[in-house]
């Protein structure tokens, strides 16, 4: 734990980038199994936003460990410390009026109200969205090989094989893609921002 540090607060604050970017900024963090279609979902969802002038960006679970956590591993606590990161990272760009996205499989219950409780604590906006699908349609899916090289040994420690997925238990939104498209998918959380006010209509 560092010391001898002092927070250093900025000249702008957060009515005032609100004001000036007409958005408020939140974090929508998309939970599930791997090829459950998180990612999908996010990079439609930032592609929909963006295109209605929004202030948008997404933060992919595979993309982030090429950089920011290329050190961390796939044991328990690895995958603890990435969330924790995230939801850093999250805040930030939600405290700068971002309409953040997160992709992350985030497999366990405690790091996820981490990451909801890092927003709430800096008094800033976070809903978490349960991509669902069940085992046997994402090991069909399996787009990467993964679910295979698993079943086969190859791969430890993996979501939903070797290693425990808890389901959230109050998601403000559940999606269940084995029975819905991705463009549905994208206008469920694009009608829930609206319905909640996080977004107005018209913008752009």
């Amino acid at each position: 734990m560092a010391t001898n540090i002092t927070f250093h607060p900025g000249s702008v604050n957060i009515e005032e980038r609100v004001d000036l970017l007409q958005q408020r900024g939140i974090t929508i963090w998309l939970t599930g199994l791997s090829a459950s279609g998180k990612s999908t979902i996010a990079c439609a969802l930032e592609q929909h936003l963006l295109h209605q002038h929004r202030f948008t960006y997404r933060l992919d679970g595979d993309n982030v460990r090429f950089g920011l956590n290329k050190d961390l591993g796939f044991d328990e606590k690895s995958r603890n410390e990435n969330i924790r990161r995230i939801g850093e990272i999250s805040r930030l760009f939600t405290d700068a009026a971002c309409i953040t996205l997160t992709a992350f499989i985030s497999p366990y219950r405690a790091d996820r109200a981490l990451a909801r409780k890092i927003h709430e604590e800096a008094g800033l906006n976070f809903i978490e969205v349960f991509v669902d699908a069940p085992l046997e349609v994402v090991e069909q899916r399996d787009p990467k090989g993964l679910y295979r090289k698993a079943r086969a040994g190859e791969i430890q420690e993996f979501t939903g094989i070797s290693a425990p997925y808890e389901p959230p238990l109050n998601a403000e939104l559940h999606i269940k893609t084995a029975d819905c498209e991705v463009k549905e998918a994208v206008q469920m959380i694009t009608d829930y921002l609206l319905e909640k006010g996080y977004i107005t209509a018209g913008h752009g």
